[in-house]
């Protein structure tokens, strides 16, 4: 881990603080899941009997099922950033650039909690 310039602007990653971003990604978890539990169906595989569907019906369900699934990936990308900011925050690794080591902005973290990166890093 790089060196981390120690800003006296860091009180806001106090316990109050630690706990409030805590329960925000909790709370984005149980979501994400919530949405993704509901749209099970929508990903099931499309039956192709022309019998009992016809070519337009099935090639909009599969359509369906691509766009749900491609929802689902997004939503599992998303809960492994958040079980990642979660172990940065158990680790007190929460609130620092994983690559320079210098401080996250607050309002970076109040936009995105699962910020791992500093907006200079993040840019490139």
């Amino acid at each position: 881990m790089p060196h981390r310039s120690i800003s006296p602007k860091l009180a806001y990653m106090d316990a109050k603080s630690r706990i409030q971003f805590r329960e925000r990604l909790h709370q984005e978890a149980t979501e994400l899941r919530a949405a993704d539990a509901g749209t099970t169906d929508d990903r099931a595989p499309v039956e192709l009997d022309q019998t009992s569907v016809g070519r337009l019906s099935r090639m909009d369900a599969l359509q369906q099922q691509a766009m749900a699934n491609a929802q689902s990936r997004r939503r599992t990308g998303r809960l492994t950033a958040i079980e990642q900011a979660l172990k940065r925050l158990d680790g007190d690794e929460f609130g620092w650039c994983e690559n320079c080591g210098e401080e996250i902005p607050r309002g970076r973290l109040d936009l995105d909690p699962c910020a791992a990166r500093c907006v200079e890093c993040a840019a490139g």
